[in-house]
């Protein structure tokens, strides 16, 4: 069989292929795990939806829905995706403005892989009567990532596009 191999990051995964997984009932960044890059010779974007996002509002504790999007640009790791599942319900029982939580999102992420890009765009549905849609990024700093980060944080949402999941 060809493909990635043992040496190549898959074995130290402890998630994935598990079939006693635990679901964090807490906030838990130490569940993230991260492989090699194969790929880390060129730029590619890898991109995440997860459509069941939910938190807990930190003042009644009310829970607040959202789609979060995470797209990156990876340099030597990328995250394994049962992983960054089980990260994201861990959010299930935390209590935080949709804002932090699009933020500490980013920077777990940063600090798990030092990507030389990132963005975290959280589009939660309405309670009171108004939706909240934090959106920020990241690019490595002295590089052409800071200036894209810049860049699309300048030219972000000019054009904003349908949004359905309301």
């Amino acid at each position: 069989m060809s493909g990635r191999k043992n040496e190549e990051g898959l074995k130290d995964l402890t998630l994935l292929g598990n079939q006693h997984t635990q679901y964090p009932s807490d906030y838990a960044p130490e569940v993230l795990e991260a492989v090699d890059s194969l790929h880390s010779n060129r730029d590619y974007f890898v991109k995440f939806n997860c459509p069941e996002f939910t938190s807990l509002c930190p003042i009644t504790g009310q829970p607040d829905f959202a789609t979060m999007y995470i797209s990156y640009v990876p340099d030597k790791k990328i995250v394994e995706s049962k992983s960054l599942k089980l990260y994201l319900f861990s959010f299930r029982n935390h209590g935080d403005f949709h804002e932090d939580c699009v933020n500490i999102i980013m920077n777990d992420l940063i600090k798990l892989l030092d990507p030389r890009y990132i963005e975290v765009w959280g589009k939660f549905t309405p309670r009171g009567g108004i939706s909240i849609d934090p959106w920020c990024n990241y690019g490595r700093p002295g590089t052409k990532y800071e200036e894209m980060a810049d860049y699309r944080m300048m030219n972000h949402d000019l054009y904003p596009e349908k949004v359905d999941n309301r």
